[in-house]
């Protein structure tokens, strides 16, 4: 998944930098950057479902979380398979539009990184 992601589309070159160097800045200085978060969350607290507008990942540093994806049937929406379960060093994709919630097990540090400009869209 994660050549597929667009999180680690546009690296440029830099000058004066070793060969095979290459790297993708953060916006709002670069229009086709990523921006960057690094979270902290409590253990038993949780993300209703939404979605993003780009690609998504998210590396869990410290704790561990769940990721439940979900789409829309007549009746609201429907879970989409079992929960994902992500720990200490692990890395989730998410892709834009996908709908998924987060809980989270244990309390979490995380490193979060969105494909453009952040946005969250409550379903």
């Amino acid at each position: 998944m994660p050549s597929e992601s667009a999180v680690w589309s546009r690296h440029v070159a830099v000058p004066e930098t070793p060969a095979g160097f290459t790297v993708r800045t953060t916006v709002p200085g670069n229009p086709d950057g990523v921006e960057v978060m690094l979270e902290r969350w409590e253990a038993g607290s949780a993300e209703p479902p939404h979605s993003h507008p780009g690609d998504d990942m998210t590396v869990v540093v410290e704790g561990r979380m769940r990721i439940q994806f979900f789409t829309r049937g007549a009746a609201g929406l429907v879970a989409d398979g079992g929960p994902l379960e992500l720990a200490d060093g692990q890395t989730g994709y998410v892709g834009a539009g996908r709908i998924h919630d987060a809980s989270y097990v244990e309390a979490c540090k995380l490193v979060y990184v969105h494909d453009g400009a952040f946005g969250f869209v409550a379903e």
